[in-house]
C-alpha cells in the first residue's frame, strides 16, 4: 500500500485534555488548538519521511519500519523508538505515548494515547 501524499488537517478530538495530560503549558495549548497543519508523507519501500508543517513550525521524522529511529518528543527533546507496520497502520511507542497512524483511503488518521486519554487527528489527502 502506498502511503505517500500530502494531507491537510480536517479535525481533531480531545486536543486540550491530551496536551494537558502530557504537561504542555496552557499558552502552547491555546496556540495549538486552532492551528492547521499539513502532513507530507514520502514512502520508499519500508522507509518513510513525515514532514508536518504547522504555521512556522516544521517537524520532520524519518524512519525505516522495524528499525530504531530518533523522533521529536511532544514534551521536547528527542526520543528513540521503533515503528512497526500492521497492514495500513504504523504503530510506535514514544515514551509513555502510543501512536497509531492509519491510512484509510484519502484520510490520514492519527491517534495518540496516554494512559486512558486519546487524541485523534484526521487529515484529508489534498
Amino acid at each position: 500500500m502506498a502511503f505517500s501524499g500530502t494531507y491537510q488537517l480536517e479535525s481533531q478530538e480531545n486536543f486540550e485534555t491530551f496536551m494537558r495530560a502530557v504537561g504542555l503549558p496552557e499558552e502552547l495549548i491555546e496556540k495549538g488548538k486552532h492551528a492547521k497543519s499539513v502532513t507530507e508523507v514520502v514512502q520508499n519501500g519500508n522507509h518513510f519521511i513525515f514532514t508536518v508543517t504547522t504555521g512556522p513550525r516544521v517537524q520532520r521524522s524519518e524512519f525505516t519500519i522495524g528499525e530504531e529511529a530518533e523522533f521529536d518528543s511532544i514534551k521536547g527533546g528527542k526520543v528513540k523508538a521503533v515503528v512497526n507496520q500492521e497492514g495500513n497502520k504504523l504503530i510506535t511507542k514514544l515514551e509513555d505515548i502510543t501512536t497509531v497512524t492509519e491510512f484509510d483511503g484519502d484520510k490520514l488518521i492519527n491517534v495518540m494515547t496516554l494512559k486512558d486519554i486519546n487524541y485523534k487527528r484526521i487529515s484529508k489527502k489534498v
